[in-house]
């Protein structure tokens, strides 16, 4: 359903690690908003959701609230670090149009 590149696996680690406080896993979700309509939130919650698809990959537990599982279903996650920024890229093919800033999309 949805794939951690090393990269992101390696950047997950670091921000779960650096929480300071227990961590149930990477929340993936989708709200509205963004300049496309959707848009990718992150959060490193302390507690699962009763209804929370949750994924695991090298050890990290991802979880996906229903609402945004199908909007996210075949989504790859990378990491990547430049001069200028670095953050989370994310490669959905479910949106038929992404923004520049790869941070929000139409389905």
């Amino acid at each position: 359903m949805i794939t951690l590149t090393p990269n992101a696996v390696k950047a997950a680690r670091r921000f779960i690690r650096s929480a300071g406080r227990p961590v149930a896993g990477l929340r993936i979700a989708v709200t509205g908003g963004g300049c496309s309509g959707f848009q990718y939130a992150l959060d490193l919650p302390e507690q699962s959701g009763a209804d929370d698809v949750v994924l695991e990959q090298d050890g990290i537990k991802v979880l996906v609230d229903p609402s945004s599982a199908e909007l996210l279903k075949g989504l790859t996650i990378d990491f990547v670090e430049t001069l200028t920024e670095s953050g989370f890229a994310f490669q959905n093919p479910n949106a038929s149009h992404s923004c520049g800033c790869g941070k929000s999309f139409s389905a």
